[in-house]
């Protein structure tokens, strides 16, 4: 079953949550109007609302509360992006340029700011102090990911551990908390809250690992951003790290990590050939490997849930998680 298939079971109330996501970032301030919605206007797979929704079918089902936590969520999610490209001196994403490529890198941090300050806004309308402390430890969590991932830039030295840690943060809690906190909302069961918080972790992990991969083994037509990205930038990504362990391609590795490092024109130049040797490596199937073993444990987890439509709907979006291309 493709996304959107999925997506149609929710389509009146997605179309609800994408008009209050605009809504959320207009301002009367033209220019910030433009660079906030250059973003939303390029789409998303919009997977943390969406979860969201599903998770307050567990419990008493308001799109009313719901909506203020899948905006909240996704918001954070789109700030997020914004500083990635800054940081990531990424000149397109989702097909489009960046906004600190339409505009600048000060717009765009400001613009990033903004969307987050939004929405924190939109958060506070809930009254539950346990969904505000959970969202904004996750988003302490999710900084301290982000600057992990810089600290280890070019380094070749490094464990699976490390970068399952560093995903953790920066890409699987945020997922995570979209189901718990959904579920939360709806006044869903605890129990329930916790195993959909699980459900949600082991969908981001593989969400993050699948899209590494990508990076390395699709288009730029697909996934919005030419091939290697990651790799450009010194990320040194799952793949690559099990690709290291070839002692024939790890010099290699090496070799252009390191001149990367310096800013060698040479080094860019060697990433293309690089990257057709990593994707013949076995790299590439052993971080597949694992992500699939994420995608197992969060279908398992998916059995300690009442009998819901939304179950089948989450074990679909798992499915599609763990085998998408773009």
């Amino acid at each position: 079953m493709k996304l959107l298939q999925i997506y149609t079971h929710f389509k009146k109330d997605m179309d609800y949550i994408e008009k209050q996501l605009e809504a959320a970032v207009r301002t009367d301030h033209a220019m910030l109007n433009q660079s906030s919605l250059h973003l939303l206007k390029a789409g998303g797979k919009r997977l943390r609302p969406v979860f969201v929704l599903m998770a307050g079918r567990f419990g008493n089902y308001d799109i009313e509360r719901l909506k203020l936590v899948a905006v909240a969520l996704e918001l954070i999610h789109m700030a997020t992006l914004v500083h990635d490209d800054v940081i990531d001196d990424a000149e397109t994403r989702r097909g489009q340029l960046t906004v600190k490529s339409k505009w600048d890198n000060r717009i765009a941090m400001y613009t990033g700011d903004y969307i987050l300050g939004k929405a924190l806004n939109v958060i506070t309308e809930l009254d539950d102090p346990r969904i505000h402390t959970i969202l904004s430890k996750a988003m302490v969590e999710m900084c301290i990911g982000e600057m992990e991932q810089i600290r280890y830039f070019y380094r070749h030295e490094q464990s699976v551990r490390d970068y399952l840690l560093r995903i953790r943060r920066k890409t699987a809690l945020l997922v995570a908390i979209s189901c718990q906190l959904g579920a939360i909302a709806a006044g869903a069961p605890e129990s329930v809250c916790r195993t959909l918080y699980s459900f949600g972790y082991n969908v981001g992990m593989t969400f993050q690992i699948r899209d590494d991969v990508l990076d390395l083994t699709s288009t730029e037509d697909a996934i919005g951003k030419p091939p290697g990205s990651d790799l450009r930038q010194g990320n040194v990504t799952l793949p690559v790290i099990y690709a290291l362990r070839d002692q024939q391609l790890r010099p290699d590795i090496i070799r252009v990590l390191d001149q990367i490092a310096e800013g060698g024109e040479r080094a860019y130049a060697e990433v293309p050939g690089l990257i057709e040797k990593i994707r013949r490596s076995s790299g590439i199937k052993e971080a597949e490997h694992l992500s699939q073993k994420y995608i197992d444990k969060a279908i398992a987890a998916l059995d300690d849930l009442p009998d819901h439509k939304s179950k089948e709907y989450m074990r679909e979006i798992a499915l599609f998680v763990g085998n998408r291309s773009y």
